[in-house]
């Protein structure tokens, strides 16, 4: 009898051991390969923004960048042009692998945006090419659908967590980010491997990331605070809304429009153009690390948040390339800047939360955006960021940035018939 369960529990162990020894490696190879390429278009968009504020006039030229995005994606690029869609309806419902051509181009069209004053971000450029470089692996390794599935999965954790800096909050994105309202558990060891090699190996090629406050909260708990941070979750949410709307809008106003796929962005340049010299400034284009760590420190005009809102969703609407996340987190900590008057919470702790909150609202990763802010700002504030993305996440609604995200669980029973369906036929 000893030795049947010792033989039973040896036989157990034995095939866990393997599944770990075997993802280890495989998420080594893909942590490897994502922050890699993390760490040089890290590098490479430090390069182009500092380039595009050193030299201004470029902006004029912004309609000719357009062009040249949507002439690169129109010949060579329409299999991929879905971007971050495409890798969640592979991972619903597998076809083929990926092509490599994703990366490149992705990576060119992102540097191109930037480099002629866009407003986009970065994750969606690093979750394309860490899932892109990851799924290379299916056909040498002989991998499954079910395995080919975790490692679309880890490949997204692995840019996301390389490109932020934010290894666990990687990990759940990837996790969380297709099935809107569950976790798929079963890929939780490849997840977290990736991640965590991933953002190692971004490190190790010595790029950094943008280092942000650690955040103080109230002295002591309240109800009043704990309804200041409910209060401002729900502004957040419904700014989430509006920042997906609006860009599926002008996006499909454009594909209404205009037939010829490269006059899209070029029209949008143009447009941008005009709103920037408009503006007199170009804290609203590009990345805008630099507002968005303001934000923590001083009072920011009070229509920021809405003007780097408009910017980003023509941009992206137009048919630039880039991601959504980072203009996201500027329009929420500049949000969260412009409630400090009339909530009472500290400024810093409502920029911190709107930072990750209306990311929350509008990518549908409350648990992911949590786990950011406490790596980014510390456990202190955890509560209040905790209670802010969850709020955010219901009152966003079944809409988001993403719109091959399926309804794994309705956010609330008002909504239980769209379980089952992509939010981009919900619309």
């Amino acid at each position: 009898m000893p030795f049947r369960i010792v033989s039973r529990l040896w036989a157990e162990y034995r095939a866990l051991l393997s599944f770990t020894g075997r993802w280890l490696l495989i998420s080594a190879a893909v942590g490897a390969l994502a922050g890699t390429a993390s760490a040089g278009f890290l590098v490479a968009l430090d390069w182009v923004t500092a380039w595009r504020e050193a030299h201004s006039w470029i902006l004029a030229a912004l309609p000719v960048g357009g062009l040249l995005v949507g002439l690169l994606y129109h010949y060579w690029g329409q299999p991929v042009e879905a971007g971050n869609n495409l890798l969640l309806d592979e991972i619903h419902a597998p076809r083929a692998v990926l092509p490599l051509r994703m990366a490149p181009l992705v990576l060119l069209g992102t540097l191109l945006t930037h480099l002629f004053g866009g407003s986009a971000g970065r994750e969606g450029t690093a979750v394309q090419m860490g899932g892109a470089l990851a799924d290379q692996l299916t056909g040498w390794l002989r991998l499954r659908p079910h395995d080919r599935t975790l490692l679309l999965i880890a490949g997204i954790s692995a840019g996301f967590a390389s490109v932020f800096g934010t290894p666990l909050a990687g990990a759940v994105f990837g996790l969380e980010v297709f099935l809107l309202g569950r976790l798929r558990y079963d890929a939780i060891l490849p997840s977290f491997l990736a991640a965590a090699c991933a953002d190692w190996v971004t490190r190790a090629w010595g790029v950094g990331h943008t280092a942000y406050p650690l955040l103080a909260a109230p002295a002591q708990f309240s109800l009043l605070g704990l309804g200041s941070a409910v209060v401002a979750g729900v502004v957040f949410g419904l700014t989430a809304r509006v920042f997906a709307a609006t860009t599926h809008l002008i996006r499909g106003f454009f594909k209404r429009w205009l037939s010829f796929a490269p006059l899209r962005p070029m029209l949008g340049g143009a447009v941008l153009t005009l709103l920037v010299w408009a503006l007199g400034t170009t804290d609203y284009i590009g990345l805008g690390i630099q507002v968005i760590v303001r934000a923590f420190a001083e009072p920011l005009p009070s229509y920021a948040f809405a003007l780097k809102l408009l910017l980003t969703a023509l941009t992206l609407g137009a048919g630039f390339k880039g991601g959504e996340v980072t203009p996201l987190f500027f329009i929420g900590a500049a949000l969260g800047n412009a409630l400090a008057p009339v909530l009472p919470l500290p400024m810093p702790l409502l920029a911190g939360m709107g930072f990750v909150a209306v990311f929350a609202g509008a990518a549908n990763t409350p648990l992911a955006c949590l786990l950011m802010g406490l790596e980014l700002f510390g456990q202190q504030g955890g509560l209040y960021i905790g209670v802010a993305c969850v709020v955010s996440y219901l009152f966003s609604g079944h809409r988001g940035i993403y719109g091959a995200q399926m309804v794994g669980q309705s956010k609330h029973g008002l909504w239980a018939r769209q379980q089952g369906r992509r939010l981009r036929d919900l619309h």
